[in-house]
């Protein structure tokens, strides 16, 4: 989508038109998605972080600020949506107040025949608390001080929830590794998660 196509669907938004807000809508779908089905445990979480999202970029175009890029912006309000979502509808029991974490090594893990679909679904099968900060610290690139600021707990928690969700997606992709690959296909419909801005072998790496 150009530039100018893009203002126009803004400025249409801004005059409340729904043909443009489903035009806005569809154009960063697959984007928006994409980020809800990491902090979500499943499709229907996710579409529903997605719509809430949605509603907050229409409720808030007007502080847009157009020398940000917009594709950025609407991420930023995902993500905001996504943790927003969790605090009111999870309990954040899982996490453990720990001054430090056990550091882990990267080790060299990029031959793994994981899909970023299987790593998805591994990722919404960690504990609310662990995928949330899973997804800040190695996806979003957030610290751990930043971390315990957005969620409201110490920075040794944070860090001390990445060891355990990294020692599970371990446990995970060695278990998955060892089993027989079935031919399958996308099963999360046309999203955009990872081609461009998360490299697979980066996150598997991450984990070892």
């Amino acid at each position: 989508m150009g530039e100018a196509e893009l203002q126009q669907l803004i400025a249409g938004c801004l005059n409340n038109s729904r043909k443009d807000q489903k035009m806005l809508y569809k154009a960063f779908y697959g984007f928006a998605m994409g980020i809800c089905l990491r902090y979500a445990g499943n499709r229907y979480e996710a579409a529903e972080i997605l719509n809430q999202g949605f509603f907050k970029v229409y409720s808030n175009l007007q502080r847009y600020d157009e020398s940000r890029p917009f594709m950025a912006w609407v991420g930023r309000i995902m993500m905001n949506t996504a943790i927003d979502y969790h605090r009111r509808n999870a309990k954040w029991a899982e996490y453990d107040d720990v001054d430090e974490a056990l550091d882990i090594s990267n080790g060299d893990y990029a031959d793994s025949k994981l899909n970023y679909d299987e790593l998805l679904a591994m990722i919404q099968r960690l504990p609310n608390a662990y995928r949330t900060v899973f997804n800040l610290y190695a996806i979003e690139g957030y610290t751990h001080d930043e971390i315990g600021d957005l969620l409201g707990i110490s920075a040794g928690t944070s860090k001390s929830n990445l060891f355990k969700a990294r020692e599970k997606l371990k446990q995970m992709i060695l278990k998955t590794e060892q089993l027989p690959r079935p031919d399958t296909g996308n099963n999360f419909g046309p999203v955009s998660i990872s081609a461009v801005s998360v490299g697979m072998s980066f996150l598997v790496n991450f984990i070892f």
